[in-house]
């Protein structure tokens, strides 16, 4: 079996924080009702704003979809 989808996002997710110097608190995925959400949780110190979560949001698709690690419909958040 194949890394775990939490696993495979923490190694995408990691250059695009250090880059930005954000810290990496968790990643969970996980099923609520009938979606998926993949949720990738990022602080620094004072905070994290909107503009910063959009970013790695974009880069952290973009390379989710360049490896694929999910194959069913999921919300990235």
């Amino acid at each position: 079996m194949g890394k775990k989808v939490t696993e495979v996002t923490e190694e995408l997710v990691q250059p695009i924080l250090t880059d930005m110097q954000l810290e990496l608190v968790d990643v969970e995925y996980v099923k609520e009702g009938q979606n998926w959400f993949l949720r990738v949780f990022i602080d620094k110190d004072g905070g994290v704003d909107l503009e910063e979560c959009e970013k790695v949001s974009e880069q952290l698709s973009e390379k989710l979809d360049e490896k694929e690690p999910i194959s069913d419909p999921y919300y990235l958040e």
